[in-house]
């Protein structure tokens, strides 16, 4: 089977990696790709934005499946014509997109069907919304209701950043995914993500992880797309999966079905673990980032195969098995990240890659035959281990191995965990 891979980031170059492993593949093409996508697919200039020209690719090159990898071509409806033209497609339609497309639709989702989540309020001005936050106090959450690259989230935890946060989105912080913001109650617990497969009519879960948002060491700072994650979540027990499938993955695809919009590809549920259980804080579309890269480690199964049958309604034939040990992963960013950063910078060595360890590169480029950093968030150092800590250690040490002086990352990467292990 031929495949074709949608992105450049360090999601795709962990499925790319992933993907190649597969009896079942034949050529696997890559738009834009990335350097580290190139050691495993052939790099396509393929505009994802123009859907007619991606149709006659797949069907000069006999595409078997697309996967679509970023959110954005999810939301812009890629999957649409390409099912119609009969090529199957990993990933919702634009309709069960707005899943993460907008977060009000989501909300409104949670409420229609009775998935636990946090109280909300969604708002189209700034007066309204300010008033409602003055009502009901600080610490409350404010979301730009589209999409924002992870980062139009604010957890407010004084009225003056939850009303600062309003005028952000109103103001054009986020473009326009802040031209409609979600206000919703805070939620006190611990958060996790969860991965669930589906062809519209069964599930397949996935597993569990966590991420770690903030920019800074002991979770300060500026939130991000993802800083680093490890994989199992120990929050996520066997107890707490098998309510997250009963009480939020379940009611939503049953849901999603019924009202005309049935959801293909990955539900990637992020999660508060409260005192009453698991709640829903949002969902995405498509695989976490950095998120996947720790899970893929510890998938023992063809990954093409259940991407195929997620896209094909045979998930009903399907199973999926992991690894025992713990996967961690690091990422190294561009030294500014999430504001304003220097690009390109030289990046002159990474650590040899071992059976426990692999480097997946998401904004690196190739400049006058150098690796060379192009974004916000440039390499994700995953490792295996026996335990968070053994995960830690070895990802650390990998780390320390790259050469480039422009990088940063969080030196505490799954220290809730380790925590754990140690009491």
């Amino acid at each position: 089977m031929n495949v074709l891979l949608i992105g450049s980031g360090g999601r795709e170059h962990a499925l790319a990696w992933k993907i190649a492993q597969s009896p079942l593949l034949g050529t696997l093409y890559a738009a834009p790709g990335n350097p580290g996508i190139a050691e495993h697919a052939a790099v396509q200039d393929l505009d994802a934005g123009d859907h007619e020209a991606v149709i006659r690719f797949c069907r000069d090159k006999e595409i078997g499946l697309v996967i679509v990898g970023p959110e954005a071509p999810l939301v812009a409806g890629l999957a649409d014509p390409l099912r119609a033209a009969g090529i199957a497609v990993f990933g919702p339609s634009a309709a069960a997109a707005q899943l993460e497309g907008s977060k009000g639709f989501t909300k409104d989702i949670c409420a229609r069907f009775g998935i636990p989540t946090g109280a909300y309020q969604r708002f189209n001005n700034a007066p309204k919304a300010k008033a409602y936050v003055r009502q009901q106090g600080a610490p409350i959450v404010i979301k730009a209701d589209g999409l924002a690259a992870g980062k139009g989230v604010t957890v407010a935890m004084t009225l003056d950043v939850a009303l600062a946060a309003i005028d952000d989105c109103f103001e054009g912080a986020f473009g326009d995914a802040g031209a409609e913001v979600v206000v919703e109650a805070y939620l006190d617990g611990e958060e996790a993500s969860f991965f669930c497969l589906s062809d519209g009519k069964t599930l397949l879960p996935l597993a569990t992880a966590q991420d770690h948002k903030r920019v800074g060491d002991g979770d300060t700072g500026p939130n991000t797309g993802g800083m680093g994650a490890y994989s199992p979540a120990p929050v996520m027990t066997p107890q707490m999966v098998e309510r997250t499938m009963k009480e939020i993955i379940e009611p939503t695809m049953r849901g999603m079905a019924e009202i005309g919009m049935p959801f293909q590809g990955v539900f990637f549920a992020g999660l508060m673990i409260t005192d009453k259980g698991p709640e829903l804080i949002e969902y995405n579309v498509r695989f976490g980032d950095p998120e996947c890269q720790v899970v893929f480690m510890r998938l023992k199964n063809d990954l093409l195969e259940l991407l195929h049958a997620a896209a094909t309604g045979t998930l009903d034939k399907a199973s999926a098995d992991w690894r025992e040990e713990t996967a961690l992963t690091v990422v190294l960013a561009s030294k500014g990240y999430p504001g304003s950063y220097e690009k390109p910078t030289p990046i002159t060595a990474l650590p040899a890659e071992t059976a426990d360890t692999k480097v997946f590169h998401a904004g690196t480029a190739m400049k006058d035959g150098t690796l060379v950093a192009t974004g916000g968030r440039v390499l994700n150092v995953t490792a295996l281990g026996q335990s968070v800590a053994d995960a830690q250690a070895k990802a650390y040490a990998a780390v320390d191995a790259v050469a480039w002086d422009n990088g940063f990352c969080r030196r505490d990467i799954g220290w809730r965990a380790v925590a754990r292990e140690k009491a």
